[in-house]
């Protein structure tokens, strides 16, 4: 099961000072409490009470703050400060650092009206957020800004606000004790995929290695009939129509499945890269392309080619947005059109992202091994729509993981071709491949259907200290 959070928690400050109007914090916190159950969003927040009407605006009122999020600091996947009015600013950041949270923390400020510009009813959040922005720069606290400087707490603007917010937080979540699970040796050609599992670490993510010999020892002990074997055989066929696999490559691959998704729970394994070819073609006579495809539809995303880096992207791009992301080659110009180009791989998509997926045989690889070998292929047309991609690679020589990101729209232009395949159109396309090539980057990028980008770039420029390249 994936361990992207669905449900989550966000710790709430309601910022207030003396001399401004307070009745202002009793009103932001029954708008919080609205807008929040109306996203299906967990809060942590004060109550009148505990504090002045639920407010933080001493350094008591700080200490109150912060001991309530320790409490539920295994909930909280974000913090978001309200300031109806200036805020003390003070007081706010010292409840976050004295808190010890380190998740993402988000700056909402009222709007002034222009006939509510006395001193009972003025605000000056708009000079306040400015004020909390500095001292949280002093703490060291990383913060994300709202589209719009001040902004109402009940309106639209804020609403999608704290819903990219919620994005946000969910990728710096996700990428907490991330554990890769690799299978297999990656194909000796394939210099391309090298990555620094030092790096990794560094980063707090896992790399768990699982060598292909393992896998062929347990499938010889599965029968046929086992279960086990039952079930996986019908998750393929629901998959992608496999109406034109022979029954006995159907079990081989369901054993396959067995093996693979018993040793990931067994390993609290996130997310997989697996050696896809020429092993298991030589020795079992399938493809693994349709087992990837499921994994990854169940938001547990599996990459091929052993490309851990790639398998990274994945996930993150999956946790983002709670879709499905596939990986592919940057493979074909698309005519003379310079801003379009294919993106390719064998058949490991996701099958929801794909029109009328099937399963067949892998026709490339079938050229060197026998294309009878190769089936569990998917084969399909990625579906047209918004599509982000994405991309993390580690870099011994500056010793740093590196990203880029960027979004486009998968087209529904003509293409004749095989496997997984998708006409993506990206703006100034030409630049993104030079930036490509002379930043050292792999050939293979993640995507899905999402318009995720400034999330993703977000995510792991300000939070996970990742430089990450955003294209436009």
């Amino acid at each position: 099961m994936s361990r992207i959070p669905k449900q989550l928690t966000f710790g709430v400050i309601i910022g207030n000072r003396g001399f401004f109007p307070s009745y202002l914090v009793a009103q932001a916190h029954e708008q919080a409490e609205a807008l929040f159950g109306k996203l299906g969003i967990n809060t942590v927040m004060l109550k009148d009470g505990q504090t002045h009407l639920g407010g933080v605006e001493t350094r008591q009122d700080a200490k109150v703050c912060a001991e309530l999020f320790r409490q539920h600091r295994d909930e909280i996947h974000g913090v978001v400060v309200l300031l109806p009015n200036f805020g003390d600013e003070k007081a706010v950041a010292e409840a976050i650092r004295l808190s010890g949270l380190k998740v993402p923390v988000l700056i909402q400020a009222e709007e002034d009206n222009l006939d509510k510009m006395g001193l009972a009813t003025r605000r000056d959040s708009f000079c306040g957020k400015i004020s909390l922005c500095n001292n949280l720069r002093q703490y060291n606290i990383p913060f994300t800004l709202t589209t719009q400087h001040v902004c109402a707490l009940s309106g639209e603007v804020f609403e999608a606000d704290l819903q990219r917010f919620a994005q946000i937080c969910r990728v710096v979540k996700s990428m907490q004790g991330v554990r890769i699970g690799a299978i297999g040796a990656r194909p000796a050609s394939f210099n391309t995929v090298r990555y620094s599992e030092k790096l990794l670490e560094k980063m707090g993510v896992a790399v768990e290695t699982l060598d292909l010999s393992e896998i062929f020892t347990r499938i010889k002990h599965i029968s046929d009939d086992d279960l086990r074997v039952h079930e996986k055989r019908g998750i393929l066929i629901e998959n992608a129509d496999a109406s034109g696999i022979p029954a006995d490559k159907l079990t081989t691959m369901a054993k396959l499945f067995v093996v693979i998704s018993e040793w990931v729970v067994a390993n609290d394994i996130d997310t997989t890269a697996i050696q896809c070819w020429t092993s298991l073609q030589e020795n079992l006579g399938i493809n693994v392309c349709s087992i990837m495809s499921v994994m990854s539809g169940q938001l547990m995303p599996s990459a091929c080619e052993v490309d851990v880096m790639g398998a990274l992207s994945m996930y993150a791009l999956a946790s983002a947005s709670l879709n499905p992301a596939s990986i592919a080659d940057w493979n074909n110009n698309f005519g003379d059109d310079r801003n379009k180009c294919v993106l390719f791989h064998c058949g490991n998509f996701a099958s929801s992202s794909l029109e009328s997926p099937s399963m067949g045989t892998a026709d490339i690889i079938g050229t060197t091994v026998g294309k009878e070998n190769t089936c569990g292929a998917v084969h399909g047309r990625l579906k047209s729509g918004p599509l982000t991609y994405f991309r993390l690679s580690s870099d011994d020589f500056t010793g740093e993981v590196k990203a880029y990101v960027g979004e486009g729209q998968s087209v529904d232009d003509p293409l004749d071709t095989v496997g997984c395949r998708a006409v993506i159109e990206v703006p100034h396309l030409e630049n993104l491949l030079a930036w490509i090539c002379n930043n050292g980057f792999e050939h293979h990028v993640a995507m899905n259907h999402s318009a995720t980008g400034v999330v993703l770039q977000e995510s792991f420029s300000k939070y996970l200290g990742v430089n990450c390249y955003l294209h436009r």
